[in-house]
């Protein structure tokens, strides 16, 4: 795949959303967590399964990884389509833009141009595919607004440079619309979260991003 390769037709403008998350490494076996005892929710969802299959893009030197930045294709699940993710500001979240999927695997001309605003314009190649079994609950408020997603992940991932296939589960909790906008509020949830994922024998994320992991970092 090239950024040189063109899509006209393709919208330009993209949705922008702020992914502030934890992640946490778990055993094949750990149950689930216990969310009663968050603050501000009140119920948890049925389960939603997704499968999901992304392609990574980036130059042979990893221009984009090493800005911070990872550019994917990514089928199934509600935001299935192009992303660009920006690196993580001080507060640990991250800028995603997303554009539709488009008609093949080309880079769109809007995803390139993008990619030219960062100084990032080499030909990009798949450098990893993450396939990943997701099951996603939402946690809500008394008044049916997700506080928060966490998603239960099994992943397989195959570093697309020298064939490497790797294998794991992890958790991912990230702020939903009707999270506390109060940084003590929000630090409290997610101490709230941590705690409850502990308790269940969940622990940090060894690795940043899936991305990272699927390249052996």
């Amino acid at each position: 795949m090239s950024a040189a390769d063109k899509h006209p037709a393709e919208p330009t403008e993209p949705s922008h959303s702020v992914e502030v998350e934890l992640k946490f490494d778990v055993e094949d076996d750990t149950p689930l967590p216990d969310w009663s005892g968050l603050p501000g929710v009140s119920s948890v969802g049925a389960a939603e399964p997704r499968a999901l299959d992304a392609v990574y893009l980036d130059s042979d030197d990893l221009a984009l990884a090493h800005a911070g930045y990872a550019v994917r294709r990514r089928t199934g699940g509600p935001d299935e389509g192009w992303h660009i993710k920006g690196p993580r500001d001080a507060e640990g979240g991250r800028v995603e833009l997303h554009w539709p999927l488009g008609t093949d695997d080309t880079v769109p001309d809007a995803v390139a141009d993008a990619l030219a605003a960062v100084s990032v314009t080499s030909h990009l190649a798949p450098i990893a595919r993450i396939r990943n079994q997701r099951t996603a609950y939402a946690l809500c408020d008394a008044e049916g607004g997700v506080v928060a997603e966490f998603v239960d992940d099994r992943v397989v991932a195959t570093d697309e440079r020298d064939g490497v296939e790797r294998t794991w589960r992890e958790w991912e909790f990230e702020l939903g619309p009707a999270a506390p906008g109060a940084a003590d509020d929000r630090a409290a949830l997610f101490g709230a979260a941590d705690a409850a994922v502990r308790r269940a024998g969940g622990r940090p994320a060894a690795s940043a991003s899936k991305l990272a992991r699927a390249l052996g970092a």
